[in-house]
């Protein structure tokens, strides 16, 4: 069909989103099931394991990764949109084999009781009130014991890279340069010591001393004495798009990684992996524009995955059409259109 739209903007009804194609690899949400280890594989590990078979890293990428797991010590990769640094964390856990990476996205409201645990005391208040009502009521039910603290505490990200494990964690806190002024700082005490306490489990420790949590993968796991104390150093990967400086307390405790936008090797593996041998040389004009960008402009990668993608879905529009969808793709991200 030589009309590649779904959507033409006519306003008649028609049944068009039936030969909408299947989603890019990296936007397909189908894939995975009720184990969350493997939830969204084919969309974050399936489309990385690819990548990591076809196209090994630059020696100061393996450095620095081989440096944070010997020293037991974060990673702080920095560079621009699309350079691959979350990709980093899920090549890691891919590789070593240390099962689902944990993320912890950051925003300017991020706080560090976000990443450690939340406890939701009003949620306890409203069930203890609502038993006590069915209790005055007659209902027998009632009078079972209501459920304990632990049924309203989860361990955040951070907090469950810090239960006591064999192997580490994977923990990506990703895009921490979004946060405010407070939140590095208030890492460090985490990131230096490995543990930290839940004063609302510390102040029963003496009638409670073991108490079952849920944590960030869903699981009931015993916390005892109200603190949470790793025995194995996750490993860490912290993002940042260089947005802002971090304090020198925060860099003295991580290893430090600059990621370089990919070469054309790099970006050929990269290309081969997510849509396959022939992607490439079906636009060579759009991987030519990626890699003769302007000193300092920023286009991230998956701007041309999906500029080459939807090219591929667009084979027989005019030219012109095919162009302006480029160009609606790639726009530079650090100048105002």
């Amino acid at each position: 069909m030589n009309d590649w739209r779904i959507y033409r903007g006519a306003g008649l009804p028609h049944d068009e989103i039936r030969r909408l194609p299947a989603p890019p690899p990296w936007r397909d949400f189908s894939s995975g099931g009720a184990d969350d280890t493997l939830a969204g594989s084919d969309r974050r590990l399936g489309v990385r394991r690819r990548l990591v078979q076809n196209h090994h890293p630059r020696p100061a990428e393996t450095d620095a990764v081989n440096a944070a797991l010997y020293l037991r010590r974060p990673l702080l990769v920095t560079g621009n949109p699309g350079t691959g640094k979350s990709t980093l964390a899920h090549a890691v856990a891919h590789e070593l084999g240390l099962g689902r990476v944990l993320r912890w996205p950051v925003v300017s409201r991020t706080t560090l009781q976000d990443g450690l645990y939340r406890y939701d005391a009003i949620g306890r208040l409203q069930d203890v009130q609502l038993e006590r009502a069915r209790a005055q009521a007659g209902d027998e039910l009632a009078a079972a014991s209501p459920a304990g603290i632990g049924s309203y505490l989860r361990l955040g990200p951070l907090g469950t890279a810090l239960l006591p494990s064999e192997l580490p964690r994977v923990l990506l806190i990703d895009e921490l340069d979004k946060s405010d002024i407070d939140l590095p700082n208030d890492l460090l005490n985490a990131l230096e010591e490995g543990e930290f306490g839940i004063p609302e489990l510390e102040r029963l420790a003496d009638r409670e001393p073991v108490v079952q949590v849920l944590t960030d993968d869903g699981r009931k796991v015993p916390v005892y004495g109200g603190r949470v104390r790793c025995s194995t150093f996750p490993f860490i990967v912290l993002t940042s798009n260089g947005e802002r400086d971090f304090p020198a307390a925060l860099l003295r405790r991580c290893i430090r990684l600059e990621l370089e936008p990919p070469g054309e090797e790099q970006l050929g593996a990269m290309i081969e992996a997510h849509l396959g041998p022939d992607a490439a040389a079906a636009e060579p004009g759009l991987v030519d524009r990626f890699l003769d960008r302007e000193p300092g402009e920023v286009i991230a990668t998956d701007q041309l995955l999906n500029a080459l993608y939807l090219t591929q879905h667009a084979p027989r529009a005019e030219r012109v059409t095919r162009e302006r969808i480029a160009d609606m793709l790639m726009q530079p991200l650090d100048q105002p259109r």
